[in-house]
């Protein structure tokens, strides 16, 4: 059976939802074997990356909210993978050992992901697409 084009396959917001969705679901599919979602594991991998680093920055790379980082690091900090260490005024978000444990997992996953949509993509039309949809929401985000 073939399937027919959505009435709304022109409009970039549902196009881009679209997109996410399924690219949501096959993050959290790559990632299970980590037993942590796609969004805790960048988080674990951005604070593996840079022990110390501030929920500010956090929510940069992870183009996310500061409210949702403080949100994601409560949760990991009951899970015991991270940790909040108060200096002076800030706070800085460190991994736990069995935090620092997932890191190779998570990025093996994380390459995972990545050959699988190489797959069925294309390796040089899935980064042309990544490229272009980055480029995308830094314009739309100004």
């Amino acid at each position: 059976m073939e399937k027919n084009d959505s009435t709304y396959c022109k409009c970039l917001y549902y196009s881009a939802n679209a997109l996410a969705r399924i690219m949501t679901k096959m993050a959290d599919e790559a990632f299970a074997s980590t037993g942590l979602s796609s969004s805790y594991a960048f988080l674990l991998m951005t604070v593996n990356r840079k022990p110390g680093i501030r929920p500010k920055e956090i929510s940069e790379h992870m183009q996310l909210t500061p409210s949702t980082i403080t949100r994601l690091v409560e949760k990991m900090e009951h899970k015991g993978l991270i940790e909040r260490k108060s200096v002076g005024k800030f706070t800085e978000v460190h991994p736990t050992n069995e935090g620092r444990k997932l890191y190779h997992p998570i990025k093996e996953a994380w390459a995972s992901l990545y050959q699988d949509y190489s797959k069925m993509l294309g390796k040089e039309e899935g980064d042309e697409l990544t490229a272009a949809i980055y480029e995308a929401s830094k314009k739309l985000e100004q």
